[in-house]
């Protein structure tokens, strides 16, 4: 959904006779419907999963402090794709100004570094909390944890600058539609930007998540730390947490590889007609299943967290609780009313009047 001024709108690869529109085309006709249901799905899961964190009656945790920003970056990311399914359902024409063309872009990408970023401190506090459970760390204060999120957002925003500056609004005469693309000042900027994706989002993040993974898998194993006090607790918040990580490794993965092949291609280490096809199509593909990952995270909480499914029941309780006591209350008070009516009628049925006269007792008429 990055359009450069070179590329058209519905991308062809025309070199002689390498010319592939159809299969463009089919993509195009599939990408409304998936990123609806992304949308859809999305804000339906993260929603739940952000009231579920800031309705329960518990003060939130370090990991639940980093899982609800994950899930609010998320939330904003899937909120925005439906601007793109109208757009592409619409060839491409963009009708929402050039403003939303920037804040919706730059949302987007602020939701690729925020989302890792948060994973990486989430794996660094399940590490502390089961490698290291007898070494307090200021990184376990909710304090400290607020701080960091606060900081990781200022960096996503910062990171995120040059989609907005260099998004407009512009008419395109081969297609007829004025199209929100991406458009540098050079074509250098491209290899920035896809080398900081790189660096930022996958090659640091990455060892540090897997270095924290490996020792929250060897904590697992070790059964002599359960007796620990906390450790139990903390153990079931680690298994929801290598849930996520390892679906976040996998919808993202393959995005990562073909950005680093896209960075080739600039240098012509590789070139050709049909492998730029197969690598354009290859990284819409890869971006869409990037964007899944967003719509995924709050249904594993629900399938794998047992204590998230078990706070989620306290709080939708907690919210229908009024409702419930109104209904108790009308039960009640419906069969009160009903017993003392009955009670009623039976004295109604057992009170006989009688008249004492001269003949004898009588019944009165």
């Amino acid at each position: 959904m990055e359009l450069n001024l070179s590329e058209s709108l519905v991308p062809v690869v025309d070199s002689g006779n390498c010319t592939y529109t159809e299969a463009w085309e089919w993509l195009s006709s599939l990408q409304p419907t998936f990123l609806a249901l992304i949308s859809i799905t999305g804000v339906v899961g993260n929603g739940l999963v952000l009231c579920v964190f800031c309705l329960q009656r518990k003060p939130c945790s370090v990991a639940d402090i980093y899982l609800g920003n994950l899930a609010f970056a998320d939330l904003v990311m899937v909120a925005c794709l439906p601007f793109w399914a109208v757009t592409i359902a619409r060839d491409y024409q963009w009708n929402f100004g050039e403003l939303l063309c920037k804040l919706v872009n730059t949302a987007i990408a602020m939701n690729y570094f925020c989302s890792v970023l948060f994973l990486v401190l989430v794996s660094v506090d399940r590490y502390l909390a089961l490698a290291r459970p007898m070494n307090p760390s200021r990184l376990r204060r909710s304090s400290w944890a607020k701080r960091m999120c606060v900081g990781i957002w200022a960096v996503g925003m910062l990171l995120s600058i040059p989609s907005f500056l260099f998004r407009t609004v512009s008419y395109f005469h081969e297609a007829g539609v004025h199209a929100c693309f991406l458009v540098f000042p050079h074509p250098s900027w491209r290899i920035q930007r896809n080398l900081t994706r790189i660096v930022l989002g996958f090659v640091i993040p990455l060892p540090i998540i897997a270095f924290c993974t490996h020792h929250m898998v060897k904590a697992l194993k070790d059964g002599s730390a359960v007796a620990l006090p906390g450790v139990k607790m903390e153990r079931r918040a680690t298994h929801l947490v290598l849930t996520v990580l390892a679906v976040f490794l996998f919808c993202w993965t393959p995005y990562q590889v073909v950005r680093f092949l896209d960075t080739l291609e600039y240098y012509q280490i590789t070139s050709g007609c049909f492998y730029g096809h197969i690598l354009d199509i290859s990284l819409q593909v890869t971006t869409y299943l990037a964007y899944a990952n967003s719509a995924i995270n709050p249904y594993l909480y629900v399938v794998v967290g047992k204590h998230f499914r078990r706070r989620a029941k306290g709080v939708f309780r907690k919210l229908l609780n009024p409702v419930w006591k109104d209904s108790n209350m009308n039960i009640t008070y419906g069969s009160k009313w009903s017993e003392s009516r009955k009670d009623s009628c039976i004295l109604e049925k057992r009170i006989v009047p009688v008249c004492i006269t001269s003949v004898g007792v009588q019944l009165c008429s």
